[in-house]
């Protein structure tokens, strides 16, 4: 990826984070999901009282993007921080790489995590879920 499309992907995300409902932790998420045809998917954590029903800023992303018939991935950015402010990198949880793990190929699929413009890095999915389990470990079985 060119670094003007990681900073566009960068300012987007933080600006994602505007719309995130974090009322419980005020840990607010914002996610760019670039489909390999261009388009942008955006994403930011919803909350919910009774916790489990909470969603992330990635996985809204992703449910965004399938719901419109996109499969193919090439990389997400993600920013997060309390109260807004980002200041430190945000991982995806366990089960936003699952997610990923689900539609993205693992060796090429790029993971972006920023706290601005100029502080970022790009780990694969491969990087972050060593060991995933995936679409292709079901047909394996057969």
């Amino acid at each position: 990826m060119e670094e003007k499309q990681i900073k566009e992907m960068i300012d987007l995300a933080i600006r994602q984070m505007d719309y995130s409902y974090a009322p419980y932790s005020h840990f607010h998420v914002g996610a760019v999901l670039l489909a390999k045809n261009g388009t942008c998917y955006t994403g930011c954590n919803i909350e919910n009282a009774a916790y489990t029903p909470t969603n992330c800023a990635e996985r809204t992303a992703f449910f965004k993007a399938v719901s419109e018939g996109m499969r193919d991935f090439q990389a997400i950015c993600i920013v997060g921080g309390k109260d807004g402010v980002p200041t430190e990198y945000a991982a995806p949880c366990g089960v936003c790489r699952q997610v990923m793990m689900e539609f993205c190929d693992p060796e090429t699929f790029q993971i972006i995590l920023a706290v601005s413009r100029e502080k970022y890095d790009i780990f694969t999915l491969k990087e972050l879920l060593p060991f995933g389990f995936g679409p292709d470990n079901l047909k394996k079985l057969k």
